[in-house]
């Protein structure tokens, strides 16, 4: 790859704090967009549906992380390639990985259908035990939304691309006109034809596809961005092996986030919980909350991906650090912001989504341990991504994985099997303190090899 500068790219000369504000806060308004839609549809189903529709959908959330984990598998891997190539002005190499993009989202999509198509019934009857009507709302509710992941990736494609080449703010003006029409759809289908799940899911489908199509029908009329017609001229089989090394890391972690989940959902199960089903609705919500406060995380870690991937890719590692320490501080910040609210108010939290006292204790009562030390998820998070950002998969892997991989499961089920199923909850703040440790160790070896380039870049020649 050329090492020459991009003459006309604001990641490189703007300075490192007003550039990371202008992408960091448009990125946060759309996942902060996107989290209130979840909420707001999650209160819909909550209050208009009952407890068995909030049930289901918390016994469907591995299966949602995953497709979310793939997603990120494919916009997350391009991202790192795109940013370093568009920072040194490699036109031809970004628009073949954009390309390249494409073609892997549409593969995984259409594995993932036929593999729903094969057992989706089955997961559905496993995982909701012999209560009929969850099991049926289950099925329903993943199968509208499998079906409709090819959208789902490619408008994952499309929203990282904006997002590297600096449209971030124009990109957030258009999510919030899409977010706003899918709360319309949800209530439409959910609260006035009562379609339940299949209206929820079927809501964030139609919503989906709406954006993708804004995002890709813009591209021709701004100039300086990709041409949509690149994707005719280049392979849609091009890098995947380097799209797949580099988006793993994060992937893998949402996808270990998914089997955490799952392995909730089993130890409640196994230990024989009090109220299952009050136990998973609340667990549902929970995981609607801490689905919501993460999404600002992650968006001040893509912001600081994409302009750490810029700098590296021109070799200005000078602003490439000076933006991974600005991202950190304000993840810890956030962090400690959001530890505050839920330790002080959280079942007033729960009792946003539904009327069961029963379920609204339930929620206070995961709440307290589990965020106690939510602190250092940020920070954790916003280095693992600089590593994907430089394109260190391996540093990335470990710190995105081990904590919902590894420590999480285990700590579930050693908690679950030695204690009860009141102890389940402690794992969590214990994950994050091990999850904390392993990341200060990986900064300081980063750190230790740095030599002249940016943090951790000493053994990287060439940055693409």
């Amino acid at each position: 790859m050329s090492s020459r500068q991009s003459p006309e790219n604001r990641f490189l000369t703007a300075s490192p704090g007003r550039i990371f504000a202008a992408t960091a806060f448009p990125m946060i308004a759309i996942m902060v967009m996107n989290g209130m839609l979840g909420i707001i549809d999650a209160v819909f189903l909550g209050h208009f549906v009952g407890a068995e529709a909030m049930a289901a959908v918390g016994m469907a959330f591995p299966v949602l992380m995953l497709t979310i984990a793939l997603s990120t598998l494919v916009s997350g891997g391009m991202s790192s390639l795109l940013a370093r190539q568009l920072g040194a002005d490699d036109r031809d190499a970004a628009n073949s990985t954009f390309a390249g993009a494409h073609g892997l989202a549409l593969m995984i999509a259409s594995t993932l259908i036929v593999i729903f198509c094969a057992g989706g019934w089955a997961f559905a009857l496993h995982i909701a035990g012999s209560d009929g009507p969850i099991t049926g709302m289950v099925w329903i509710f993943l199968a509208i939304t499998v079906f409709g992941t090819p959208i789902q990736f490619l408008l994952g494609v499309h929203a990282d691309a904006w997002r590297n080449e600096g449209r971030a703010g124009l990109m957030a003006l258009m999510s919030l006109g899409v977010t706003l029409i899918n709360i319309v759809l949800n209530y439409i289908l959910v609260v006035v034809l009562e379609f339940g799940v299949a209206g929820s899911a079927t809501g964030t489908v139609l919503a989906q596809a709406m954006g993708l199509l804004l995002l890709a029908g813009l591209r021709r009329f701004i100039g300086g961005m990709m041409p949509l017609n690149s994707l005719w001229r280049n392979r849609w089989t091009g890098s995947w092996k380097r799209i797949v090394a580099l988006g793993a890391p994060v992937s893998l972690g949402f996808i270990g986030m998914a089997l955490s989940a799952a392995s909730v959902v089993l130890a409640l199960r196994l230990v024989g919980s009090a109220d299952y089903a009050s136990t998973i609705g609340a667990y549902g919500i929970v995981t609607r909350i801490f689905g919501f406060a993460f999404l600002p995380i992650m968006a001040i870690a893509m912001a600081m991906q994409s302009i750490v991937g810029n700098n590296v890719g021109a070799r200005l590692y000078t602003r490439s650090d000076a933006v991974l320490r600005i991202a950190a501080a304000t993840a810890l910040f956030y962090c400690v912001l959001v530890e505050v609210l839920l330790l002080s108010e959280g079942t007033v939290v729960g009792a946003a989504f539904v009327a069961d006292p029963d379920v609204i204790g339930e929620v206070g009562r995961m709440l307290r341990p589990m965020a106690s030390i939510y602190l250092f998820s940020g920070p954790v998070l916003v280095l693992g991504l600089y590593f994907q950002a430089i394109g260190q998969p391996t540093r990335a892997a470990l710190l995105t994985m081990v904590k919902p991989f590894i420590l999480l499961p285990v700590l579930v089920a050693a908690a679950a099997a030695m204690l009860g199923a009141n102890a389940i909850w402690f794992a969590y703040p214990l994950a994050d303190g091990l999850a904390a440790i392993v990341a200060a160790l990986v900064l300081a070896d980063a750190l230790k090899a740095r030599g002249d380039a940016g943090i951790g870049l000493k053994a990287v020649g060439n940055p693409s």
